[in-house]
């Protein structure tokens, strides 16, 4: 069954140098965009990250500070990347959790503004666990018949993670081979933002996941405590959670009884033949 695209869809995976999403780097991107027609494009781009790469993380990875030392840093590089995934659904292995969510930090930081309205997320790691429970390499071995070579490089590891995924779809015929099908499938709960600080209730109401306010909605949090808000922006927290909070606070401030472009059409028709 093939992989049923009505936009592009970005393959991408991310080498980094640790896995705190708000305060790590890309050492290395890779990216696979794959086109409704079947048309494929590709491109990876070793990067400096300006801060020191752990040896605990070069141990997996193999990219080391002398590596990418002369090598453009991701503000550098933001540009390009954005162009590259506009207007394009993502896939990625474990990407939910982890890759788009580092992602985004390190756009924003480059001050390009990202945003997952009008694009959909499929994990491959997901429909993989909830299926095999596996690794990427037993994975790309128990879909594919290889084993992975190169693994933890990003540019393997992307298009094992798009090869996965197309052997996926020929084995489970209950998954769907859609977007929203497979974005679906591999989601594990409603989040709010990447790094699931603010989850989605079954009333689709966003919710805070940790602290005191655990449990509640937002809104009721933010009437009861405005000052939550300023503590969140100001603390440790991912750039994309303070982005969705600020939102949610702007939408409460906005005023509540505003028309419609017909209503005002007919109010303005009104107000005409009163004269």
């Amino acid at each position: 069954m093939n992989l049923k695209l009505e936009k592009p869809i970005v393959f991408f995976d991310l080498e980094t140098t640790g896995v705190n999403i708000g305060n790590d780097r890309i050492v290395e991107i890779s990216i696979l965009k794959v086109f409704p027609n079947g048309n494929k494009e590709s491109k990876t781009w070793l990067v400096n990250p300006e801060i020191e790469i752990p040896k605990e993380a070069s141990d997996i990875h193999g990219i080391t500070n002398e590596k990418v030392v002369t090598e453009p840093t991701f503000k550098e590089l933001a540009k390009k990347v954005n162009k590259m995934i506009m207007g394009c659904d993502l896939a990625g292995f474990n990407s939910n959790r982890f890759d788009i969510p580092l992602l985004a930090e390190e756009l924003m930081r480059a001050g390009i503004d990202f945003d997952m309205n009008n694009r959909k997320a499929i994990d491959v790691q997901v429909i993989f666990h909830k299926k095999e429970q596996r690794t990427l390499g037993a994975g790309y071995q128990f879909y594919c018949g290889k084993e992975l070579e190169g693994a933890h490089g990003a540019e393997a590891d992307t298009n094992a993670t798009y090869e996965i995924l197309l052997a996926q779809l020929d084995k489970y015929d209950d998954i769907g081979n859609t977007v929203d099908d497979l974005s679906e499938y591999s989601t594990h709960g409603k989040r709010a933002d990447f790094a699931g600080f603010i989850l989605m209730n079954d009333e689709d109401q966003e919710i805070f996941s940790f602290g005191k306010y655990k449990g509640r909605t937002v809104e009721e949090v933010l009437k009861e405590n405005p000052g939550y808000h300023n503590w969140i922006q100001n603390a440790d927290f991912p750039l994309y959670t303070k982005k969705v909070l600020k939102q949610i606070k702007e939408r409460m401030s906005a005023p509540k009884n505003t028309m419609s472009d017909a209503e005002k059409l007919t109010a303005l028709q009104q107000k005409f033949n009163l004269r």
